[in-house]
């Protein structure tokens, strides 16, 4: 309410308190005189640099990073081939399977990130910490420009293997 104001205040405005991190701030009540004069009078650039008066001011504003609800894969790597695929909850079933981790023999759990790093370093579910770090070894001699005669073509695919070797030696299954 206004100062002296003895009508209901019905009508929100903005308080002292910012919306932000820490939840939607603070609100005042006015009735609709007094609202009306708080809103003529009220900036709400007021504090802001001229690059963040641009930045709120663009259409996109908030949306230049895209969710996984709204990105045009939903988080999910490929589209399930419908074909091969006699009842449709078949093909979802399946997608769901990929994605639950695996059990290795020894009965510790693998992600599937996990399970995508062994593939890039061709290695089995069930491989030693022994054998994970003898084909690390294997495989960046063999993209490695200093040890391929310079061959700067595997650039790439070496990335890929150091990627693949540092998920996996921190993983709980080569523990």
């Amino acid at each position: 309410m206004a100062p002296g104001c003895r009508e209901a205040g019905e009508f929100r405005a903005p308080g002292e308190r910012r919306p932000g991190f820490d939840g939607p701030g603070d609100y005042r009540w006015f009735c609709l005189d007094h609202v009306r004069a708080f809103n003529a009078g009220y900036d709400w650039f007021a504090g802001m640099t001229p690059e963040e008066i641009m930045r709120a001011q663009n259409p996109i504003h908030g949306w230049e990073r895209e969710t996984r609800a709204f990105s045009p894969t939903a988080g999910i790597d490929s589209a399930p081939r419908w074909a091969d695929f006699k009842d449709p909850l078949e093909a979802i079933s399946g997608r769901a399977r990929a994605r639950k981790p695996a059990q290795r023999q020894d009965g510790r759990a693998v992600t599937p990130d996990e399970r995508r790093a062994l593939d890039v370093l061709g290695l089995a579910l069930d491989a030693s910490r022994s054998d994970l770090r003898s084909r690390y070894s294997q495989l960046v001699r063999k993209y490695h420009p200093d040890r391929n005669g310079g061959d700067r073509s595997f650039e790439a695919r070496l990335q890929e293997v150091v990627e693949a070797y540092q998920l996996l030696r921190k993983a709980v299954a080569f523990a």
